[in-house]
């Protein structure tokens, strides 16, 4: 008998069948005798759709009613799975974020896990029932209710997992595991058996949709091992764990992420501190920023210019942060531009070998298309190119690297 926490998203629970199919798979589970925590999303697209509500009545929705307002749609996807165990003979119990005792920081709309207080659902454990907890959520030492950010119910499925002692966590999605890149664009695509953390990470925090960041954050951090699996299959997904690489440099995968929004600031004062003074309100703001550049602007008028960029999640927290910090700092204009993408290669030591940079800008260029920005790491390098050509990018990329044969092109570089 093991000890399993697993998380089923939102396409995974997106109608009353499905739910159904969920309960059905979690009572195989069951029959076979072992513990359950279940971590559920929100159904299908419900909270899109329960954000759009809240900007049609708001242009600016206070953060702690939109929690208010999100966490519903875990809620009812819990209650109905619990019912739905329960006209299978399962005895379950379905809990808010809060009753499970998650305790979170009080930063409204992305909240930070601070600690997890198990007892409840160690004695709803002992009971023999499966503990059905509602994801993306917890509530602050003033039970407030607050959620986590997009992907919470992973960093809820994987903190439960690590609180609890779990013996894995199972993260049931909609595809069969961690691939080299989307199979949705590229046909060629090979299902990765086996990741480490580091890698994982980078992908995840380069665009890979299978797993959330501070997820595999809390995974590596208590050692707990990720299977990452389809909903809708027996076979056997991706296992994310710590693995011994060694010095062998292998890129492992080709990511992309398209919800990207450019920024340049224009004619910033050339003086020490205003970096510092531009990046601490976004920080303050909890505005995640890449690829960072000061550019040579004006030497004769003391100015610099400022690009990096930024999630279109954050696009309206940036706007607001940046006009204010305008008139104080009188900076000349700022432009923000959404027709851009990432592509990234991604793999341990890449910048140990010197060939690999140099391949992804033959490769590109190639391919006619122009690199905007450039971001390196030791597991990864990232180039912002445009949108339209993303595509393109990531089969040339996935073709030069992890295909037997390199993709072939018009003309040598």
């Amino acid at each position: 008998m093991s000890f399993i926490v697993q998380k089923y998203g939102g396409s995974s629970v997106a109608d009353l069948e499905r739910v159904r199919h969920v309960a059905f798979r979690v009572k195989q589970y069951w029959e076979l005798g072992h513990q359950l925590v279940v971590v559920v999303s929100a159904m299908g697209k419900t909270t899109d759709q329960l954000l759009h509500m809240a900007f049609e009545v708001h242009p600016r929705p206070p953060e702690r009613e939109l929690d208010m307002l999100l966490a519903t749609g875990e809620q009812i996807s819990v209650s109905l799975l619990s019912i739905t165990l329960d006209a299978l003979g399962i005895d379950s119990i379905s809990l808010t974020g809060g009753q499970a005792g998650i305790i979170t920081s009080d930063f409204y709309t992305r909240a930070k896990i601070l600690r997890i207080h198990s007892a409840r659902i160690r004695s709803h454990l002992a009971e023999g029932k499966v503990v059905i907890v509602a994801g993306f959520q917890g509530k602050t030492s003033n039970e407030d209710i607050t959620t986590l950010g997009r992907g919470g119910s992973d960093a809820t499925a994987c903190a439960l997992a690590a609180a609890l002692g779990a013996d894995f966590c199972e993260i049931f999605t909609d595809v069969n595991g961690v691939f080299t890149a989307d199979p949705r664009i590229v046909s060629q695509a090979r299902k990765i058996h086996r990741i480490s953390y580091d890698e994982m990470a980078e992908m995840a925090s380069l665009g890979a949709r299978v797993l959330q960041l501070r997820a595999v954050d809390f995974s590596q951090k208590y050692g707990v091992r990720v299977h990452v699996r389809s909903t809708f299959s027996e076979e056997e997904g991706t296992w994310v764990e710590e693995v011994d690489t060694m010095e062998e440099v292998k890129v492992r995968a080709i990511t992309h992420s398209r919800d990207l929004v450019k920024v340049v600031l224009l004619g910033v004062p050339n003086e020490p501190g205003v970096a510092a003074r531009i990046f601490k309100v976004l920080a303050e703001n909890m505005v995640s920023v890449d690829m960072i550049i000061q550019s040579e602007g004006s030497e004769a008028q003391n100015q610099k210019d400022f690009a990096f960029v930024v999630s279109k999640e954050d696009e309206r927290k940036t706007r607001g942060a940046l006009s204010d910090l305008g008139r104080v700092l009188l900076f000349q204009g700022q432009k923000f531009d959404d027709s851009v993408t990432r592509v990234s290669v991604v793999g341990v030591g890449i910048m140990s070998d010197s060939s690999i940079a140099h391949r992804i800008f033959r490769i590109l260029g190639k391919c006619g298309i122009n690199i905007d920005m450039i971001s390196t790491s030791n597991l990864r390098i990232s180039c912002l190119i445009p949108a339209e050509r993303m595509e393109d990018a990531v089969r040339a990329l996935h073709g030069e690297f992890l295909e037997d044969e390199e993709v072939t092109l018009n003309e040598d570089f």
